[in-house]
């Protein structure tokens, strides 16, 4: 089934430009993606179309208005297996499960607001309202754009390997492991004897290995929301020494 990903917005030419090129741009050729770029103007009622005016109780800048947005959704005509969502900086945190459960639908909405942000109301008409990030942007476009290549990359037969998906990190709720190719030396910079040698099931430990380090150096709260095997409980322990013992090695005397 194609899978088909609105986007409200006034600015449809941010969209436009991200579906020429890489993932996207092949999915889409490939007809296993359809998008839809609706501009908000052409649901306004004035002659100026104006989609924001500005905020009552007063305050810097202008809220964009409801009655455009919900028209929109109106002519949209949704299935049953949609969902429609706001990027708000009030929104739930992104992460890689919510990503899985959104490509499970059969048709996406993504509201983009400008300015001050969209009529609070609006709220009420989303099913879910997301966040990428404790930061500002101008825009709900970009953010939209973040959510909809995480998401096109899980659709099946997007990616050239069907388990580049499954390895990416996140996926398994750690970070993916230290990536290599040719040439093997470059500048006295070796590649991991372990990752030439062919022997699957020592790369394979290897691997898990480096993604339970770096994710235990970097996102260590991840580790606390995975449920870890025997071995890997026996990786981490390896890995604390390792990491003791090289900041012992490199200590000043």
């Amino acid at each position: 089934m194609v899978k088909k990903l609105h986007y409200l917005t006034t600015f449809p030419e941010i969209i436009e430009a991200y579906f020429k090129y890489s993932i996207p741009g092949r999915a889409v050729n490939s007809g296993l993606v359809d998008f839809n770029i609706v501009n908000l103007r052409d649901f306004t009622t004035d002659k100026h179309r104006t989609t924001d005016d500005t905020p009552y109780g007063g305050g810097p800048g202008m809220v964009m208005k409801i009655s455009p947005i919900l028209s929109a959704i109106d002519a949209l005509r949704l299935p049953q297996n949609s969902a429609t969502i706001l990027l708000t900086p009030k929104g739930s945190l992104l992460q890689q499960d919510l990503l899985k459960e959104l490509s499970e639908k059969d048709q996406l909405v993504f509201l983009c607001g400008h300015y001050e942000g969209m009529d609070e109301r609006i709220d009420l008409y989303a099913h879910y309202a997301v966040s990428i990030g404790d930061y500002v942007i101008g825009g709900g476009e970009i953010a939209s754009l973040v959510m909809s290549d995480g998401i096109i990359r899980l659709l099946k037969n997007v990616l050239g390997n069907e388990s580049s998906a499954e390895q990416d990190s996140f996926s398994h709720g750690v970070l993916d492991y230290p990536q290599y190719t040719k040439p093997r030396i470059y500048d006295e910079l070796e590649v991991p004897e372990v990752l030439c040698s062919g022997h699957h099931k020592n790369i394979m430990r290897y691997r898990r290995k480096e993604s339970l380090k770096w994710t235990l150096l970097l996102r260590p709260d991840l580790l606390k929301k995975i449920k870890l095997s025997q071995e890997d409980i026996k990786m981490l322990k390896e890995i604390k020494i390792e990491i003791q013992t090289f900041i012992m090695d490199n200590i000043d005397e």
